[in-house]
Formats: C-alpha cells, structure tokens, sequence
C-alpha cells in the first residue's frame, strides 16, 4: 500500500487548543520526555504556541521561549500518535524559526533526546552549559537537574 502524503497546516494556537495541548503535553511528560504544562501555565503562555493541523483536527504543537535578548529555546515539540514520520514536526519546527526571525532573535536551541530530527532541520549538537540562560531559568526547577540526559542543540539564524 503506498503511503499517501497528508498536508497540515501550521497556525498561532488559540485558547481553544488548551484542552488539545494538555492532552498532547501529558503523553509526552508521562513518558518523562517532556515537561508537564498545566492548563493554566498554557492559558498564560498560548501566544508562545504553534499547532499543525490536518483538516480541524491539532496533531501537533510546540512553543518558542525566549531565554535572552538572542536566545530562544523550542519547547513542548509533541506529534500526536499516528502522525509520527509524516514532516509534521520539521513543519512546526520550520514555524517556530519563522517566529524567531521575525522576532529578530539570531539564536535557537532545544534541550531533545531526538538529536537526529533537529539535525535534519539545521541544528548542531553543543554543550548545554554554554545555555546559562536556560540553565539558571529552568534547569533549576528541573528534577533532573543533576542527572540531565538530554542533549542541547543549537541553530544559528542568518
């Protein structure tokens, strides 16, 4: 059977993504690979949120943060189940460098343990450390903060 290109659309999210991103959000976190988002924290932070949607239905999300006055991180980058493999996440990820631009950031990193997708989309592994920004903002709260496993990458932006 031949698989059949399927087209999402990448859009801001709304307030009526919140329940969608909650939901995305836990699956990942109770894997331990992402982060929990409260419903509230989202609320807060929705104009921070991108959504790929196939027809009305959201399959995927992620959000930009920004750590400095150059710095912005990729966070709560999830695909929903069935829709893994598709370029929906390299879309997201296209949207998010979008924004940064636009933003007039020059720099963009994420904390992943998918380091082969953000190298296909242009990042370079580097050491975390060189992130204080992140380090001191997040990595501090983090209850892996002494045992982190995940890899940093980073983006230059031209």
């Amino acid at each position: 059977m031949e698989a059949k290109a399927i087209e999402a659309v990448c859009r801001r999210a709304t307030e009526d993504d919140i329940d969608t991103l909650a939901e995305l959000i836990a699956g990942y976190a109770a894997k331990g690979i992402m982060l929990p988002r409260s419903r509230e924290t989202l609320k807060r932070q929705i104009d921070t949120f991108v959504v790929a949607e196939i027809g009305d239905e959201v399959v995927g999300c992620g959000s930009l943060t920004r750590l400095g006055t150059d710095l912005v991180e990729v966070r709560s980058l999830g695909i929903s189940e069935g829709y893994k493999g598709l370029g929906i996440g390299s879309k997201l990820v296209d949207q998010l460098i979008y924004e940064a631009k636009r933003q007039g950031i020059p720099k963009i990193m994420a904390l992943t343990y998918e380091v082969r997708f953000f190298e296909k989309n242009g990042f370079a592994v580097v050491n975390k450390e060189i992130f204080p920004e992140k380090v001191w903002t997040d990595c501090v709260n983090c209850p892996k903060q002494h045992a982190c496993d995940e890899i940093a990458v980073l983006k230059m932006l031209n």
